[in-house]
């Protein structure tokens, strides 16, 4: 089966593909990405080199590009994880948001119903996509699959359109297509603008810590090969046409995980956790913050059989590890020399790898 991933070379697509390329070698699994600021194929060094992977530097925005990667590698399957995800950034410059979250996703759907027209025996299109497409909860309750879409940022807003789409594309033409909504993911190999791998670098440098607000907004978080895992048993073993909300059973404030992440950074490197508790500044909340994100995933557990590996405890240990003994990936990023390695193998915005 050939398995076109989107956006593997990102944070969870990336460990996706070094999860799975190495245990089935009976899959070909071909990577398109575009290799913008978060993407670093550096990530996916363990496995670049398997014969039953293959790497195309494709920006999903481009049509053409699309379309002419489908014609090229024919996949049966596409496992859709290609996003702009920040909601900073979003904030910022919401333009980007839309042309790849929903125009990408239009572009691929369109391939995919021009590749396998009637054909669709044994075809899947799997969008992955996020709980922010729900809003914002109060106290009490959970997301469910049947909840109602109320999106608050750029970013959610690109996400719930675009899942909006999927459907459709299933509705009205009969695509075979399923989707997942997660919680917020964390652990290896993630672009240190996000705040697990912020709070514990600088923790680890002994710099300002910032949290939003006074702290107290809520997230259930999942390790990302739990989720990497949970995708892939819905790609095999899910309903055509179902949707999968995929959680972690953590939800913590976030002064809870910045506090959690200074005392592991001081076990782990014999520091002072006072003093790095000492480090969190308060700053001014982000426009349209969420409150509260909660994910009922009982009907992945009852249907599939999934439940996620990782404690809150065990992962953030695991991330705080990897982040200290990994730190050639992180000055690579933080520099930018990832770039430039990315223009000087692949600056054509082409050619297989």
């Amino acid at each position: 089966m050939n398995v076109l991933v989107t956006g593997g070379a990102g944070f969870i697509g990336a460990n996706f593909l070094r999860l799975l390329v190495p245990r089935h070698a009976e899959h070909r699994f071909v990577n398109i990405d575009a290799l913008t600021y978060a993407a670093n194929p550096k990530s996916l060094a363990p496995i670049e080199d398997a014969p039953n992977y293959a790497f195309e530097r494709v920006d999903i925005t481009d049509a053409d590009a699309v379309t002419a990667a489908f014609a090229k590698h024919e996949p049966d399957m596409v496992v859709h994880f290609a996003a702009e995800s920040h909601v900073d950034r979003s904030i910022l410059g919401p333009k980007q948001f839309l042309r790849t979250n929903f125009e990408g996703t239009f572009n691929l759907l369109e391939a995919c119903r021009g590749l396998w027209g009637e054909n669709t025996e044994g075809k899947l299109f799997h969008h992955v996509s996020t709980d922010e497409v729900y809003g914002s909860l109060g106290a009490e309750g959970f997301f469910y699959e049947t909840t109602a879409y109320d999106p608050s940022s750029p970013y959610s807003a690109s996400k719930a359109a675009s899942d909006h789409l999927v459907r459709a594309w299933h509705r009205t033409y009969g695509l075979p297509v399923k989707i997942t909504n997660c919680s917020n993911n964390y652990g290896p190999l993630q672009f240190p603008e996000k705040l697990i791998p912020l709070m514990i670098l600088n923790a680890h440098e002994k710099k300002p810590l910032p949290i939003y607000g006074e702290g107290l907004n809520v997230r259930d978080w999942l390790y990302v090969t739990d989720h990497c895992e949970a995708i892939w048993k819905v790609v095999l073993e899910g309903k055509v046409g179902e949707t999968y909300n995929i959680g972690g059973h953590n939800e913590k404030t976030n002064i809870e995980v910045v506090d959690a992440l200074c005392r592991l950074v001081a076990e782990e490197t014999g520091g002072d956790a006072e003093a790095l508790l000492a480090l969190k500044k308060f700053v001014k909340d982000r426009p349209g913050h969420d409150m509260r994100y909660a994910i009922d995933a009982s009907k992945i557990e009852k249907d599939l059989g999934w439940t996620p590996k990782e404690t809150f405890e065990t992962g953030m240990r695991k991330t705080v590890r990897w982040y200290l003994d990994n730190d050639g990936w992180v000055q690579d990023v933080r520099s930018g020399d990832y770039k430039k390695w990315i223009e000087a193998n692949y600056g054509d915005r082409g050619g297989e790898k």
